[in-house]
């Protein structure tokens, strides 16, 4: 039986809050969600399925494909379940792999440990069964094995991802704060852009909400950024259906005529690194990047596309003080030059929100690493009519 051609559970992981945006990307893949929960989504797939998964996934983490579901108190009782399991028609024998888990088992206060014993008994059955001992290492390069222990419950899967799908592959300079890419993609799904209209982007950092636009308006998926995958380390792999999947993603990239996505930011180095990692993306000519501040920002008259900012939240009472006016001024830009737009700001600092000035129509919850975060979407009325105030 090969696990590449039989389905099985399949649990795709992604960041907190993130899920409504990953299960609709699965769905839209041909996929059935049969369950969601707050860190991610199952359903039921074949490894060959999840390479599809895999290459084309903006939201998600790890794509995990379940093993074994099984009862453990200790380290020892980890080791006695999976060391009798055939490991030897997942991975081969002169290979390397890995181990990852997320443990919550009171026997323990390290899960390294954890790791360890999964080790020992993977490395045990492979040298009875085969004679030899696969290399291993905490480098996600070759196959990944994860541990989910959580009290008395433990499942083995095979991590078909390896390093997280949430960075995307393209870009070479993050600059100070970088948006992490999958969360980048899920407030731009969260919006209602509609992929032909003008995407301005002042304060763009080292353009990753810029790039991720560019990259969801052509359909161009993550998958084009990256070479290696762990699902390419297992036994029974074929490079043909990989490189049938990887062809696919070439095929639907499509042009919109006409589209503008403008970038800008007040630091040359800033615009210097997000032309670099644009270029990486392959979108580099159709972002017009220009260095500025962000009132100088040209918003395209009728445009009624979306104008979105990410500023900074404020750590000390200093930077606090003067980000009130930046605020403030972010309130004036958007009321006074973003007529008939839908404007966004996403920031971790709702008191300095306020100062923007305006009613928020949606606040959509998100996290930034551990910083509890909103996007504030508001609708800039065109003409005569005057955005309301708080």
């Amino acid at each position: 039986m090969s696990l590449y051609t039989t389905k099985g559970t399949v649990t795709i992981t992604c960041n907190k809050r993130l899920t409504p945006y990953l299960e609709q990307e699965v769905k839209d893949l041909g996929f059935t969600v049969e369950e969601t929960f707050v860190t991610g989504v199952r359903l039921n797939a074949s490894l060959n399925e999840c390479i599809r998964l895999n290459l084309n996934l903006r939201c998600g983490s790890q794509v995990l494909y379940s093993l074994k579901q099984f009862e453990a108190i200790d380290g020892d009782e980890i080791y006695q379940q999976l060391k009798d399991y055939p490991w030897e028609t997942i991975l081969p024998a002169d290979g390397y792999f890995s181990i990852t888990s997320n443990v919550q088992n009171d026997s323990i206060n390290n899960s390294m440990f954890a790791n360890l014993r999964v080790k020992d008994a993977v490395v045990d059955r492979m040298r009875a069964k085969t004679g030899k001992r696969p290399s291993t290492g905490a480098e996600l390069s070759g196959a990944v094995i994860h541990l989910f222990w959580k009290n008395e419950n433990a499942e083995i899967f095979v991590d078909t991802t390896g390093d997280s799908l949430a960075r995307h592959g393209y870009r070479k300079i993050p600059g100070r704060a970088p948006m992490l890419e999958a969360l980048a993609a899920s407030t731009i799904l969260a919006s209602r852009w509609d992929r032909k209209s003008p995407f301005i982007n002042p304060m763009c950092g080292s353009g990753t909400v810029a790039i991720e636009a560019a990259l969801i308006a052509t359909n161009s998926r993550p998958g084009l950024f990256r070479d290696n995958y762990a699902f390419m380390h297992l036994q029974g792999f074929d490079e043909n259906v990989y490189l049938e999947e990887r062809g696919l993603l070439e095929k639907q990239i499509v042009e919109v005529p006409g589209l503008r996505i403008i970038a800008t930011d007040l630091s040359d180095m800033a615009i210097v690194n997000a032309r670099k990692n644009a270029k990486a993306a392959g979108v580099e000519d159709m972002i017009e990047f220009r260095v500025c501040d962000f009132a100088s920002t040209e918003v395209p008259e009728g445009g009624a596309g979306v104008v979105y900012m990410n500023p900074e939240y404020g750590l000390r009472l200093g930077e606090i003080e003067e980000l009130e006016e930046t605020y403030g001024r972010i309130g004036d830009f958007m009321k006074q030059q973003c007529g008939g737009y839908f404007g966004y700001v996403f920031t971790g600092n709702l008191d300095l929100a306020k100062k923007i000035g305006l009613k928020a129509k949606r606040r959509i919850e998100f996290y930034n690493s551990t910083i509890d975060c909103r996007l504030l979407e508001y609708e800039l009325y065109a003409g005569t009519r005057d955005a309301r105030k708080l």
